[in-house]
């Protein structure tokens, strides 16, 4: 297969001009090109006021390959197509009765399980919340009725805390292995949209991503594997500087020298736990700040201009990065265009915010975490757990100046800059269930943040005209950007570095940031068990 790169065509191309071009970037005859996929579209939008063009990356068969790449040698654009297929690292052998174990069903649970049940090992899944159908109904009792279940939210069941978000599915991780080609394709095959495969920022959407997982999951049970749900994990059984096997809520031993550490970066009281046993975690830094939402045609126009609306570029999105002048970043975090913000609590007495779209993305408002990096040396020293109680602290304010009812503070971008409380709405109505409480939001978070945010709004404000609109809507607050936590593990075998068979993985444990990561980070840790378990099986 050749690749052809940066491959040019206008927006509204038919659909037979594609075959064409390619035909011509190779200098070859129709007959000659034999078979073609899409590996990448992308659109260049710099010029959205006079043409929009969308950008191809190509992988073509053709006839007599060696010739046409000789005599392309010189375009830089054209080479070789990389071999993007997945290789198992190995095969259970039949009768294995040790089973490892995954704890949590997130994207990284998700799909390490599914990758050792590929491969034969029968994985045993423990998923402290419930499956994808229940989890549902129990997030939806907080957004309307303002009744939380501590263990099925939008941060604990099956799906993890990806379910409930835009079900973004790019990353911007090194990926040699092109690992997350198996994830879109896995994804493909339980249902999901054929485009995720080539479109640039693909996305599924919650709704359409809960019957995608559930299918997984069917899979993994069909392969030997096991799931079960409202099973928490309460304490870790370790000997002699390794792991043994896990002690349940309900007071069962499940045993195994192969446990598989996929905690979402809300597993609080497990982080205790680790620490407790004497597990090794650090703190690590993480970002807090706010919820802001705008009218979703005000980004459309800003970044498309005359294509705003267009069918084939959807709903517009944007990522914009301000460095203040107390050294501060401030930046967007998880843009869900056309969604809501949605409430993300996990624990009673506390506020937190997240974004979600569905696929479709045509709700009325682009919403964006505006947030602001912390780190422990300097904002919240102490010991690893500290960026955890900082957490908590700024969750529980929330609630309060929410109305210790789980609606948010919020502030009208336009006082917030200006300092003072807001006391109604403008044109943008704010999405967040169960509601939103104006008033000021400068006591929610440190004052670092809220001068650094301050700053930052009016400067965005020039790159996206509107962004600094007086009524658009900032709520609060968004603490849960990523893990306040790394549960530190070796690099060449993935255990960690002082509890042998136990390996941390995705969001939790502080190795990922988002769906693709995180499932990426899953089939690694994944291949690193079936390689111990094989290894510790002939020796």
């Amino acid at each position: 297969m050749i690749r052809i790169n940066e491959l040019q065509l206008p927006l509204d191309h038919p659909a037979d001009a594609l075959r064409s071009a390619i035909v011509a970037r190779l200098k070859i005859s129709d007959t000659e090109l034999l078979d073609f996929t899409v590996f990448k579209r992308s659109y260049d939008a710099r010029k959205k006021n006079s043409e929009i063009a969308f950008v191809y990356i190509i992988d073509a068969s053709v006839a007599d390959e060696p010739r046409v790449l000789a005599q392309l040698a010189d375009d830089r654009n054209i080479r070789l197509s990389p071999d993007t297929g997945y290789y198992p690292v190995g095969q259970a052998p039949e009768g294995l009765s040790e089973r490892p174990l995954v704890i949590g069903f997130g994207p990284c649970g998700l799909f390490a399980a599914l990758t050792l049940a590929q491969m034969g090992f029968r994985p045993i899944v423990l998923e402290r919340g419930r499956d994808v159908r229940s989890r549902t109904k129990d997030t939806w009792a907080l957004w309307r009725k303002k009744v939380l279940s501590p263990e099925s939210n939008v941060q604990f069941g099956e799906g993890g805390a990806g379910l409930f978000s835009d079900g973004k599915l790019y990353s911007q991780i090194k990926d040699p292995k092109f690992y997350g080609r198996k994830v879109m394709h896995e994804f493909v095959r339980a249902g999901a949209p054929e485009e995720i495969m080539f479109v640039s920022k693909p996305h599924i959407g919650t709704f359409r991503l809960t019957g995608v997982v559930s299918t997984m999951r069917e899979e993994i049970k069909a392969l030997g594997g096991e799931v079960r749900f409202d099973s928490r994990v309460v304490d870790f059984i370790i000997e002699d500087g390794r792991i043994q096997g896990v002690l349940m809520a309900d007071g069962e031993e499940i045993r195994s020298r192969y446990v598989v550490l996929a905690l979402g970066h809300s597993s609080r009281d497990t982080f205790r736990i680790l620490h407790e046993r004497g597990v090794y975690i650090e703190a690590k830094p993480f970002a807090v700040g706010f919820r802001i939402e705008h009218p979703q045609s005000l980004i459309d126009n800003a970044r498309l201009g005359k294509y705003a609306g267009h069918p084939e570029l959807g709903a517009a999105d944007y990522k914009l990065v301000y460095h203040a002048k107390n050294g501060r970043a401030v930046y967007s975090f998880c843009m869900c265009p056309g969604g809501t913000v949605v409430a993300a609590t996990s624990e009673p007495g506390r506020v937190v915010t997240n974004g979600m779209s569905q696929y479709s993305r045509n709700e009325r408002n682009a919403n964006a975490g505006i947030v602001v990096g912390i780190n422990p040396d300097e904002d919240f020293p102490g010991g690893p757990l500290a960026g955890v109680e900082l957490q908590e602290r700024l969750e529980s304010r929330a609630f309060e100046l929410g109305g210790n009812d789980y609606c948010a503070p919020g502030q009208l971008v336009g006082d917030f800059i200006r300092g003072r409380a807001s006391s109604e709405f403008g044109e943008v109505e704010p999405s967040y269930k169960p509601g939103v409480r104006l008033g000021d939001l400068a006591p929610s978070l440190p004052d670092y943040v809220i001068d650094a945010i301050r700053e930052a709004l009016p400067a965005f404000g020039k790159q996206i005209r509107g962004f600094d609109r007086a009524d658009a809507i900032l709520t609060g607050i968004e603490t849960r950007t990523s893990s306040p936590v790394r549960i530190k593990r070796d690099n060449e075998n993935l255990q960690s570095i002082n509890t042998r068979g136990l390996y941390p993985a995705g969001e939790g444990a502080g190795y990922a940031g988002g769906i693709l990561s995180a499932g990426v980070d899953g089939i690694k840790v994944a291949e690193a068990v079936a390689t111990a378990m094989l290894a510790d099986l002939q020796g």
